[in-house]
């Protein structure tokens, strides 16, 4: 999974919030025509040099379109999810609480995906760290679940206050989906092209350790 670079104000180089290319912005600021006189604005606009769509901004923050600059869904986020997630991109920006809210929804769903219950987000963690879950996914499952539970229920963290802690929740999810998607996807299908005579090897291999 590439890095993503968000739409920030002024940056020379972002990645798209339409086309999703990581690319050059050309800026420049709005101009209100008067009595065939220009006026300057406070309002700019950058253009995606791959594109040539257009982002309106104002007083340093993107206003039309009204996604807030967070990645995008994951290729491999199940489609269950894809709604949430997308609602929860469009509003974070407005309100980080709701947004969060709206992930923690995602995470839940994404579990039972996993082949979890989808219930009870603790518990099916729990289920998975006792299959063998890296550390690393499990603090990002935790990550999600704290924050979404402070979203739904006010706790300790104030996401109003700092709603960057809401747009990581984004990076987040897709970093999940990378590691128990997309990745056993990927290894799947190449091991999947090995020859027939290999493959039954290993599998002859496999049952004579379960009959050890």
């Amino acid at each position: 999974m590439s890095k993503y670079y968000p739409p920030v104000f002024e940056e020379q180089q972002f990645h798209c919030i339409h086309c999703g290319v990581y690319a050059k912005q050309y800026w420049n600021n709005l101009k209100l025509e008067t009595h065939q006189h220009y006026k300057e604005t406070n309002f700019r606009y950058s253009q995606c040099h791959h594109c040539g769509e257009f982002c309106y901004w104002y007083e340093g923050r993107m206003i039309i379109p009204s996604e807030a600059p967070v990645a995008p869904p994951h290729i491999d986020l199940p489609a269950i999810c894809l709604d949430d997630y997308n609602e929860a991109r469009d509003i974070v920006a407005r309100s980080p609480r709701a947004a969060a809210a709206l992930l923690r929804l995602t995470i839940q769903k994404l579990l039972a995906e996993l082949g979890e219950k989808g219930q009870n987000i603790n518990e099916d963690i729990g289920s998975l760290v006792k299959k063998g879950l890296p550390v690393e996914v499990q603090q990002a499952l935790d990550y999600c679940r704290v924050v979404g539970n402070n979203a739904v229920h006010p706790g300790e963290i104030d996401l109003n206050d700092d709603p960057n802690i809401a747009h990581s929740l984004f990076e987040m999810i897709n970093f999940i989906v990378e590691v128990r998607v997309s990745q056993p996807k990927k290894v799947a299908a190449l091991y999947n092209i090995l020859p027939e005579g290999a493959l039954k090897a290993v599998e002859k291999r496999d049952q004579a350790k379960e009959n050890t």
